[in-house]
């Protein structure tokens, strides 16, 4: 069936919508595709679900090739296998909870490790049933702070998510590896720029994660890769190689010296270099020779909070989504005014090891930088106001309570792999993989026998794509100043046929143009619309992003046609006999 303008359930735009931010939201409302219900929620619109099923098709060939079955689990699940995993906690705000008539605990399935688990437990109880794969694309829920950008970031999206079952480890790498050469091939098909990041498994546990992120400056993913080489990484689970320890024999005393007005590491470092008495020989103090201690508060999921202080050379900053992926599933915010109080022992602006540590006065865990290793010498706080200590020695005057991955990265850092320079970029996570491992096997008792007859826990894989999230990055990142154009495979059609004039003539070789484009196997769209004039037609096709576009115009009476390229901008013109077998070489080259 033909789709006519002129009774599909289509409007345009000539303005972008006020509350749209990035270009693939105002595109997607003005073309046509989406709609806003509410914050985060988005009515598909026709031409949008034809989109999203060219997505969700390409992902079922992919999948399918590699060995998964699909299934439908329902969105409203029950309390009790969440509880189980500690995930109706965890999750926090996140979860949308709901109670039913009798007061039985429900949500929203944000993600679906659970039933998967239980249904293969249900259905599994010999090595012989497995490896397995399943899959689903369903909508998922979560309650997001922030829901922006449109379908970017929703709080009702849809999602492709996998889950793979086997005996030993061996076969979950396997699975891993190709679930992995899956996603290569769904990404190319998509036509993306992307690439393949190491990742932290956060809240979902397991140990190899993988990102896969789109290139985007408008990416809320900052990861980092090696000028030398193929290393890349989200920047939360970047390594800092430390140096090696150096001696702690014959380095000076610590010493403590009056530094009035210096709550800065910027003030200082200024009064260092300029006091006489606390000048370097070699070289002028910098703020990578201070130790910064940052005063944290953890929020864990079941509402306590607790105390974190972070150490830190004095020329980084403390990141706080690093530090929050090391202690997933708490949240990290400065520590409040209020929350100093409490700890009389904290000098604020001079805060020192002295006092931090769990074994110290203020019972604070103290984590340090990796950088800050045993005979590493430096300029930190005193823990009395106005004053700083010098020459402290990291394992001679103070001892924290372990390191963690808490600071900034920054351009130029040393690559974990070769020593190369890192760089940094931005992009947008359309896919995730993950070795889960047994942690949700062992919470809900997921178990086989294996060849002795032996129960043997099952370990397993997680593997997610953002399906609606796909929709809008492939707009973002093939979009250009006319308005969408989209990848051949997942435009809403294959032509787009513009009848550009008012005459009867023309309206009617346009629509019999568009009965040859379908009787030869195209998808057609075709703009029929009275009363339009040829200037807004041609805008709104570029608008709408179809790949070819068929101009039916005054040429007709030469027995012309205009077939556009809409990514290039080329335009030739073919005689009406041949146009079917034209258009059919552009779109099926």
């Amino acid at each position: 069936m033909v789709l006519k303008m002129s009774s599909l359930f289509l409007r345009t735009l000539r303005e972008d919508p006020a509350d749209a931010e990035v270009t693939s939201h105002k595109l997607l409302v003005r073309a046509g595709y989406v709609r806003r219900v509410a914050p985060g929620i988005f009515t598909m619109l026709p031409m949008g679900l034809r989109v999203l099923r060219n997505v969700e098709r390409i992902i079922r060939e992919e999948m399918d090739a590699a060995g998964g079955q699909e299934l439908t689990f329902p969105a409203l699940l029950p309390r009790e296998p969440y509880e189980a995993t500690g995930r109706w906690t965890e999750y926090g705000d996140t979860l949308f909870r709901l109670k039913d008539r009798r007061q039985a605990d429900y949500l929203l399935g944000p993600t679906h490790e659970e039933m998967f688990t239980l249904t293969v437990k249900d259905l599994c109880s010999s090595y012989k049933d497995l490896p397995l794969t399943l899959y689903q694309i369903q909508s998922k829920y979560r309650d997001e702070a922030r829901p922006r950008a449109g379908i970017l970031r929703g709080r009702e999206f849809v999602m492709k998510d996998s889950y793979s079952f086997d005996v030993d480890d061996d076969g979950l790498r396997a699975a891993y590896g190709r679930h992995r050469e899956a996603y290569i091939k769904i990404f190319e098909r998509f036509g993306l720029d992307y690439v393949i990041v190491s990742a932290m498994s956060g809240a979902m546990g397991g140990s190899a994660s993988e990102e896969f992120l789109a290139l985007a400056e408008i990416g809320e993913d900052t990861f980092v890769r090696c000028a030398n080489g193929d290393y890349a990484a989200n920047v939360e689970a970047v390594v800092t190689p430390p140096p090696a320890a150096l001696p702690i024999e014959g380095q000076p005393a610590a010493k403590v010296v009056d530094t009035p007005n210096t709550p800065t590491i910027e003030t200082l470092v200024d009064l260092f270099n300029g006091r006489a008495d606390l000048k370097r020989d070699d070289r002028a103090w910098t703020a990578a020779d201070t130790l910064k201690n940052v005063m944290l508060t953890l929020t864990l999921p079941d509402g306590k909070r607790e105390p974190l202080a972070v150490g830190v050379p004095g020329n980084r900053e403390v990141d706080l989504r690093r530090v929050e992926a090391v202690v997933s599933p708490a949240e990290v915010a400065p520590m409040t005014e209020a929350e100093f109080a409490a700890h009389p022992a904290l000098v604020k602006g001079y805060i020192g090891p002295g006092v931090l540590g769990e074994k110290n006065s203020s019972g604070i865990r103290y984590l340090v930088d990796p950088r800050v290793v045993d005979g590493t010498s430096w300029i930190t706080g005193a823990d009395e106001p106005g004053r700083h200590v010098t020459h402290l020695v990291a394992g001679r005057d103070f001892t924290p309570d372990g390191t963690i991955e808490a600071a900034r990265i920054q351009d130029g850092d040393i690559c974990p792999v070769d020593g190369g320079a890192l760089e940094q970029a931005r992009g947008i996570e359309i896919g995730h993989i993950f070795q889960l491992g047994r942690k949700y096997a062992q919470a809900l008792g997921l178990t086989v026998l294996d060849q002795n007859g032996k129960a043997q826990v099952v370990t397993m894989g997680s593997y997610g794509i953002g399906v609606t999230r796909a929709v809008a990055v492939i707009a973002e990142q093939t979009a250009d100043e006319r308005g969408l154009c989209w990848p051949r495979e997942l435009s809403p059609a294959d032509v787009h046929v513009v009848a550009a004039g008012k005459t009867d003539e023309i309206r009617d070789g346009a629509a019999a143009l568009a009965a040859d484009l379908e009787a030869a196997g195209l998808t057609v769209l075709l703009d029929d619309r009275k009363d339009v004039s040829p200037g807004v037609k041609f805008n709104d096709s570029e608008l709408i992003g179809v790949p070819t576009i068929v101009v039916v115009g005054k040429r007709l009476a030469d027995g012309m046609v205009e077939i556009r390229d809409r990514q290039t901008g080329d335009k030739s013109e073919v005689e009406t006999p041949t146009a079917v077998q034209a258009v059919l070489s552009a779109v099926r080259p």
